[in-house]
């Protein structure tokens, strides 16, 4: 009886730490951000809430009629791998969308979007 109790915690404990270790990522802080208007921005920048796995991240920006602007490859930081970015040429007025990849450094696919406006 007393080694089954032991060995149901040590599988529980295993449990609940395996699933922390494999979690997903998600964006903490958008810039622009959803939904809000700016001028022209040099380049779109999201952090999100764990480290990304840079080669396989990204990030896309579409106009309102679905055709990509940005031609710059997108970076996750080198020293904060939370961080990423893609450069923006001058956009011109109107309504852009955000594509977001993110792979968690473990391995776990996450992806949204968001729109933003440019005056």
């Amino acid at each position: 009886m007393q080694i089954n109790r032991v060995v149901n915690s040590a599988a529980i404990v295993f449990l609940v730490m395996s699933s922390a270790a494999l979690a997903h990522v998600f964006p903490r802080t958008q810039v622009p951000g959803a939904s809000e208007t700016v001028a022209s921005p040099a380049q779109i920048r999201i952090t999100f809430d764990g480290p990304l796995e840079p080669a396989f991240s990204s990030l896309t920006v579409t106009d309102a009629n679905g055709k990509q602007v940005n031609t710059k490859k997108t970076a996750v930081d080198a020293q904060h791998h939370e961080n990423i970015s893609v450069a923006l040429p001058a956009l011109q007025a109107g309504r852009y969308t955000v594509h977001w990849v993110a792979i968690a450094d473990d391995g776990h696919r996450t992806h949204g979007d968001y729109s933003f406006t440019v005056k």
